[in-house]
């Protein structure tokens, strides 16, 4: 009966928040004043525990992966499918799963925590594994300098109860060694598999220690073609099809296969995981794709310069139409001057609040942009009289929250209001 009310009173300030366009934080933030031990509460009931995923990029696609790899393996997985990881956000996705006792009947939790809350947050979780992806140049005006995030990972790390994956070629991660206890497996990217790749895997440099090449990985990319790539896992290799193009998604199937060999305590079904990757859609957002007309609309979203770095890299050569989006969201966008744009011989359509910012870079490396139209509606009304292309695809390459509007204008709801 303790969390009766609480939860009640949650959902519905859900309920309302939905009728007025969304904002998934305040059923959580609702719950927590009324229980401030529901987090808790919840966690505890996971027969198999709870796993956190961190990192600078990769968070919601890896869970998103995870979670469907072990659910190939039969296991019920709860996760927080918005991303909304803060700890209201992750208390909103309780609610949605909990009975209005605070009962919860999944196997194991999988659960994307922001680096910022993720040691607050392991004193009301207690992850029994913790996955580290990358730390990557990400939100310097929040974090100020790369290392301090690989602090915050290590330190959330270290309150894992079982076992910790990490990322074999981050020099802030790689190197982690385990507290009384635990068990730490890596992952990663062969060195032929790198080399490939225009602009590796983006990694922020670890300036205070030299890369340590000793460090092995159980699970490995070892191929990578197109959407499809070869992870190899205790010496079996597993042809998957990737939900998105590009290196780092290849990475993160790795990074899931590998945390769910640590969860089962044994090897992956080969079979198992091809089934979980056959058809799995791209995250939010991310590689996604909908109707534009008679063509299809993909989203390739990205947060900093590594995720539209990696994500360009990605691009077919001499893709035929492509808009680049970009607004305040992005608060400093001074890294664009970073970024290797010569898969991209043009640009259709710039948009948002920083379009003509963009649009300077890309003089600079001399490539043409047809139009600059700073609202996000009228830039989509102009991809759309495009001819249609022969590939039948419009690349919009855009910030979080031109994501999120364009989105919108298409006709798509949030994910938090389909949840």
């Amino acid at each position: 009966m303790k969390y009766l009310i609480p939860v009640l009173a949650g959902r519905l300030v859900r309920a309302v928040a939905r009728l007025r366009g969304g904002g998934s934080a305040y059923p959580g933030q609702t719950v927590l004043r009324l229980a401030p031990d529901f987090l808790s509460h919840v966690a505890e009931q996971f027969p198999q525990g709870v796993v956190f995923v961190l990192g600078s990029n990769g968070k919601s696609t890896t869970t998103m992966m995870l979670t469907e790899v072990l659910r190939a393996h039969g296991l019920s997985v709860f996760t927080n499918p918005t991303g909304a990881n803060l700890p209201q956000g992750i208390a909103s996705a309780f609610l949605r799963e909990v009975t209005p006792f605070g009962r919860i009947k999944h196997d194991i939790g999988v659960i994307e925590v922001d680096e910022a809350f993720a040691v607050e947050l392991s004193r009301s979780l207690h992850p029994k594994t913790v996955l580290m992806l990358n730390v990557q140049v990400d939100q310097l005006y929040r974090f100020f300098e790369t290392e301090r995030v690989g602090t915050m990972m290590t330190d959330t790390a270290a309150t894992a109860t079982s076992s910790v994956v990490t990322n074999r070629d981050d020099q802030h991660l790689g190197p982690y060694s385990s507290t009384s206890g635990q068990a730490v497996t890596r992952f990663g990217a062969s060195a032929d598999v790198v080399a490939a790749s225009p602009n590796g895997l983006q990694n922020a440099n670890d300036f205070r220690r030299d890369a340590d090449e000793s460090l092995t990985a159980e699970t490995e990319v070892t191929a990578l073609t197109g959407a499809g790539a070869t992870i190899t896992t205790a010496g079996v290799p597993i042809d998957i099809t990737l939900p998105a193009r590009g290196l780092h998604y290849a990475v993160d199937a790795a990074a899931a296969i590998q945390t769910t060999s640590v969860v089962l305590g044994r090897p992956v079904d080969p079979a198992a995981v091809r089934k979980a990757f056959t058809g799995m859609k791209p995250a939010y957002g991310r590689g996604e794709r909908m109707t534009i007309g008679a063509d299809q609309a993909e989203f390739i979203m990205f947060k900093n310069a590594a995720s539209l770095q990696l994500n360009l890299d990605a691009l077919p050569q001499g893709v035929e139409q492509v808009m680049l989006a970009i607004d305040e969201g992005t608060p400093d966008i001074s890294w664009i001057y970073d970024i290797d744009f010569s898969h991209l011989d043009h640009v259709d359509v710039l948009a948002g609040a920083k379009a003509w910012q963009l649009a300077l870079r890309l003089e600079h490396d001399g490539i043409p942009v047809h139009v600059i139209e700073e609202d996000i509606a009228k830039a989509i009304r102009l991809m759309r009289a495009l001819p249609s292309p022969s590939d039948h695809t419009k690349h919009f390459v855009t910030n979080y929250e031109q994501m999120m509007m364009a989105r919108r204008i298409l006709g798509h709801p949030d994910l938090e209001k389909t949840a």
